[in-house]
């Protein structure tokens, strides 16, 4: 087995990732044992768990004891997280607030519905439909909030215009910033996650029906909710 230096560590995340996007892998899944990727890639055992230590501290998987490592993000979206300048990163949720967040997903996404109309197709309807199962079953905000999280990633994939996925990332790693999820979690509840589970089918069910006017109206309507609820955290 041949071992690799601590600075080639994020090289190593990036190809589990890669080969979890070609084995098809997606939020939710299990990633390989750290044994069988040690062996795939002929690393050490140590060299793969510090991999997965970091793809861990960004919020790309969730290592639980007893069960395996699962993807918390799409690999794509988890090579992203990596890619980025580390300070840049920083940067962006320092100085980025819930209510620059939300005034940019109102005109980034609401504009997407016209790509996503135009193509879409049964795959990305499928993956849609897996995340709004993943929310239907989610037993806790955290869970919900990992599935909303593919959801309104799935539908950005399914414009199929990479310039509006790549800018998408940055509102995606803004919401990771903990004021964001602060104000979640104060509001949260059930009647809350069921109202945001019918928009999703709402969002879908336009789409599907190819409904531009509809899909965009869906889209508001969820956006101008999670605003409302926001809102209403920051006054908690």
């Amino acid at each position: 087995m041949r071992t690799v230096s601590s600075d080639r560590i994020r090289n190593v995340a990036n190809s589990v990732l890669s080969r979890a996007a070609n084995n098809g892998l997606l939020a939710g899944n299990r990633l390989p044992t750290e044994r069988d990727l040690a062996n795939d890639f002929q690393l050490t055992r140590s060299t793969i768990r510090t991999a997965m230590a970091l793809l861990e501290a960004d919020g790309v998987v969730s290592r639980e004891v007893g069960r395996g490592t699962y993807l918390l993000r799409d690999p794509e979206v988890g090579a992203f997280l990596l890619e980025d300048d580390v300070d840049g990163v920083e940067a962006i949720l320092k100085d980025v607030g819930p209510a620059d967040v939300m005034a940019a997903r109102q005109l980034l996404e609401t504009a997407a519905m016209q790509s996503i109309v135009a193509h879409a197709t049964e795959a990305d309807f499928d993956e849609m439909e897996r995340c709004l199962r993943g929310c239907r079953g989610a037993m806790d905000f955290d869970e919900f909030e990992k599935w909303d999280f593919a959801f309104h990633h799935s539908l950005m994939l399914a414009s199929h215009n990479a310039l509006i996925v790549r800018m998408y990332h940055l509102i995606e790693i803004a919401r990771q910033g903990e004021l964001w999820g602060d104000m979640k979690r104060r509001v949260d509840s059930n009647q809350r996650r069921g109202h945001s589970r019918d928009q999703h089918y709402d969002i879908v069910t336009a789409l599907r029906n190819r409904d531009l006017r509809g899909a965009q109206q869906a889209i508001k309507q969820h956006l101008d909710a999670i605003e409302a609820s926001l809102q209403l955290g920051a006054r908690v």
